[in-house]
């Protein structure tokens, strides 16, 4: 069943106090990127890298990235999918933050992961608004701490 985050942005102070709880757990983290998903992470990700000082690097799917890219194959619970970044947006030693809509198997936060890593950024943390724990995508995390806002049983 497809979880629908439209309510909560249609409710202004909804969405601000969301977005809100995230930049109260990053600030003063020394963090220096926000890594979005496509595409709800990209709802989530600028806002909170404007609030803390960080540029937003955005994680496309497939070909919507112009100039050079690097690639992350990864598989779903319906198949399989690929994440790319731009080459030079991401620096060695950076630390990142990888912001997503929802986890549900980890199989996309973990494509975001090894994209921040193999350029030598530190993943400092990964941020959902929802977390589907039946489908245990936090085990597939690497021990890279996870925070959510709402599990959904």
């Amino acid at each position: 069943m497809f979880q629908d985050i439209t309510t909560l942005l249609l409710d202004p102070k909804a969405f601000k106090d969301t977005i809100d709880l995230f930049v109260e757990r990053y600030k003063g983290k020394n963090i220096s990127v926000v890594a979005g998903v496509e595409a709800r992470g990209f709802i989530f990700g600028p806002p909170i890298a404007l609030a803390i000082g960080a540029k937003f690097v955005p994680l496309r799917k497939p070909r919507k990235l112009p100039g050079q890219v690097i690639s992350e194959e990864y598989i779903l619970e319906y198949g399989r999918d690929c994440l790319e970044m731009h080459v030079g947006a991401v620096e060695p030693g950076e630390r990142a933050l990888v912001v997503d809509d929802l986890i549900a198997t980890g199989g996309t936060l973990c494509a975001a992961m090894n994209l921040l890593e193999c350029v030598g950024a530190e993943v400092v943390e990964c941020a959902c608004l929802i977390e589907l724990p039946e489908l245990k995508g936090r085990g597939r995390l690497k021990g890279k701490p996870l925070y959510v806002l709402v599990e959904y049983q």
